[in-house]
């Protein structure tokens, strides 16, 4: 049986153990990573023999008295996760299970989660892996001809790639550049990454790496995600210089040049940005989809107002560029 879980009714022990367990598990879903990006997630929960077999995170919020399920920032993709078979049927009991009190639903599932139901609104997105199996020789053959000539000039550029950046170094040169344009950032967002990128990095489960050109000045920076399955390349910055000197090209080919051979999933994160997608489909990417479920439990006309006021809200998070 399905049941709904306040914060602290939560076993973050055996939360955890079902992450790890499920076949579909990401680091986005481990209650240390949920309480960093929305603290006070409730959850659904399916428990056998005092485990947890099926959760589902809820990240929801109050405004004006309005109790509403969003998307949090830095994780693009939760939804339901199982250590046991997971069917159309058992999906569709775990998002009619979502409290009555959520008038508003707008979350990303994730890859595995391929709901078909016309109860609600799902909007395919797209999402950009790499499988690192194969050699570093094997997966360069099959990058693009506009990335073998951008890496070409940022080996030109005598670029050097130095791991264990601090994480204030990369969130300011983001701030100075990109962040200008993104008005929908705030100084609480840049608190969480930082609280993000400290502790993933003391639980082994970050690292950031920075490009330094030949006059030694940064001019590029990624933070990545790294659990038994996953390479998740989840922020970055770039100064004017970097889209010059293709440093971001450069940065993401020594990591697969680093990691290939594994078995790891390089997870670009995906965008709905025609120019990024072509750039993560450049390093031999392919493209899977997960969706994004919208629930409007509002009578009419109020539902139309609300899906209109809501609009503009999806998908901002990932709308900053991880392009050099």
């Amino acid at each position: 049986m399905i049941v709904y879980l306040q914060q602290d009714e939560i076993d973050k022990a055996k939360w955890d153990a079902c992450i790890r367990k499920a076949f579909n598990g990401n680091i986005y879903a481990l209650s240390w990573y949920l309480d960093i990006v929305h603290k006070g997630w409730e959850a659904l929960v399916e428990d056998e023999e005092d485990e947890y077999v099926r959760v589902m995170p809820l990240t929801g919020n109050t405004k004006y008295g309005i109790h509403y399920l969003f998307q949090p920032f830095f994780a693009q993709q939760l939804g339901i996760f199982s250590t046991k078979i997971l069917d159309n049927d058992i999906m569709n009991a775990f998002v009619a299970a979502i409290p009555e009190r959520f008038r508003f639903v707008q979350v990303n599932l994730n890859i595995h989660n391929q709901l078909h139901s016309n109860q609600y609104r799902l909007v395919p997105k797209k999402n950009y892996l790499l499988d690192l199996i194969p050699s570093y020789p094997a997966l360069s053959a099959h990058y693009a001809t506009n990335t073998k000539r951008n890496l070409k000039k940022s080996l030109a550029s005598h670029l050097s790639l130095v791991k264990g950046m601090e994480p204030v170094l990369l969130t300011q040169m983001f701030r100075q550049n990109k962040g200008r344009e993104i008005k929908h950032w705030h100084e609480e967002h840049y608190q969480r990454l930082h609280q993000l990128m400290y502790k993933a990095i003391f639980k082994g489960f970050g690292q950031i790496y920075g490009v330094y050109t030949g006059q030694n000045e940064l001019c590029a920076g990624a933070f990545f995600l790294k659990d038994h399955q996953h390479l998740v390349f989840l922020f970055s910055a770039v100064t004017p210089e970097a889209r010059q000197n293709a440093a971001m090209t450069f940065l993401l080919d020594t990591i697969i040049k680093t990691y290939a051979g594994t078995a790891l999933v390089l997870d670009f994160e995906g965008s709905e940005d025609a120019n990024l997608a072509r750039f993560y489909r450049g390093f031999g990417s392919k493209e899977v989809t997960y969706l994004h479920l919208e629930i409007n439990r509002f009578p009419f006309p109020v539902n139309h107002l609300v899906q209109l006021m809501a609009g503009g809200r999806v998908g901002k998070m990932y709308r900053f560029g991880k392009k050099g």
